[in-house]
């Protein structure tokens, strides 16, 4: 029996070491395999270190800022197969220098994801619209997202041809690609929802001219095709509900000064509304004249409530009446420093500006300048 317990014993040990090799040798095998896939990984990103170090050493060649083209677009240094310098030779055809290109890259780094023929489709799209390359560039200069944002020149060339078809003019697109580029990377149908819109607003107001319509309002508002339906209609009710204005009127206002304000957030608009008629109602205004005040410049409401209610305390610590700042609101397009300055050169002029008109205080420097040459040699 003994010796039978001992074979036992010694088949157990047996069996036990060769588990344990076993396990040994899976564990060696495993940690070889994790490493050669560590090894592959580790490979991976020092291609891609080098290529970033390639991107980063052109970049820096042509002057572009890096630090801020990082902040800006930071998942832009981690692609492959960039073509900074496609986009360099590209731009320098069209008449950019290198500085304007350094800066545009800097500030827009995706540009350099583009391809040079997808830059050129789009060159001549925008070409239908601007009459000369410099004026693109110049575009390019102060919004670099404006060109290089999108690169669907599909979208780009039907809103062309859909705005061209409902009566906007070379002016108006003109006007669109300058200031409000952004609405040429709209889709289609977010650009037709709200041409429709304005549309019926303008047969809703007894005007059977809908293209005339929406042509005034974008020669006014060239930002109106980049905000929703939604905050436009609001705007809209807002000025009618709260001046009581016919439809007529409110026809008017919409296709001149009013139309610079339906863009803005309806909260903006409405909280420095109440802000202008609290304060003015503190200075002793009828609600009659407020709203004189307000429809005869409508941009008033632009204005936050503290640099409102500072100007207007500035204007009364002056002396001026509040009546005569009802009567000449365009004043207070002026700073508070430039509003001091004025007053205060012509009063040493000699010019009575409690009996005087105060509308020089609001006028361009060079026409008020020669104005205030003209009192002092009085």
């Amino acid at each position: 029996m003994p010796p039978r317990n001992l074979l036992c014993t010694r088949s157990n040990f047996l069996f036990g070491s060769r588990c344990w090799m076993i396990r040994f040798s899976a564990e060696i095998l495993l940690k070889s395999v994790s490493f050669r896939l560590f090894s592959v990984k580790c490979g991976n990103a020092d291609g891609e270190s080098l290529e970033n170090e390639k991107l980063l050493n052109n970049l820096l060649t042509m002057g572009v800022d890096v630090d801020m083209a990082k902040k800006r677009q930071p998942g832009v240094f981690n692609r492959l197969g960039t073509k900074e310098q496609e986009l360099k030779m590209f731009l320098l055809s069209k008449g950019a220098s290198k500085e304007v290109i350094a800066s545009i890259i800097s500030r827009y780094p995706r540009a350099i994801t583009r391809t040079p023929e997808s830059l050129s489709e789009r060159w001549d799209l925008w070409r239908k619209i601007m009459t000369s390359d410099p004026e693109i560039i110049n575009i390019l200069e102060r919004s670099p997202e404006s060109f290089f944002r999108s690169s669907n020149n599909l979208n780009l060339e039907n809103n062309i041809k859909f705005f061209y078809s409902v009566g906007l003019t070379h002016k108006c697109l003109s006007r669109l690609l300058t200031n409000a580029p952004r609405t040429f990377s709209n889709s289609l149908d977010l650009n037709k929802q709200m041409i429709e819109f304005l549309q019926e607003v303008s047969l809703s107001l007894g005007y059977n001219k809908p293209r005339d319509f929406v042509r005034k309002i974008i020669l006014k508002n060239p930002f109106i095709l980049i905000q929703s339906t939604k905050r436009v209609k609001t705007n809209i009710e807002f000025l009618q509900s709260t001046f009581s204005l016919n439809n007529e009127k409110l026809l008017v206002l919409l296709c001149g000064p009013g139309a610079k304000i339906l863009d803005l957030s309806n909260n903006y608009v409405n909280r420095n509304y109440t802000n202008i008629k609290e304060k003015l109602f503190f200075l002793g205004c009828t609600e009659e004249e407020i709203h004189k005040f307000i429809l005869r410049y409508p941009d008033v409401i632009f204005l936050g409530d503290k640099k409102f209610n500072d100007k207007l305390d500035c204007l009364i610590e002056e002396k001026l009446s509040i009546s005569q700042i009802i009567e000449n609101p365009r004043i207070l397009d002026s700073s508070i420093n430039t509003l001091k300055s004025r007053i205060k050169e012509l009063v040493n002029a000699g010019y009575n500006l409690s009996t005087s008109n105060i509308a020089l205080l609001s006028w361009s420097q060079k026409r008020y300048k020669a104005k205030l040459k003209k009192l002092n040699l009085e």
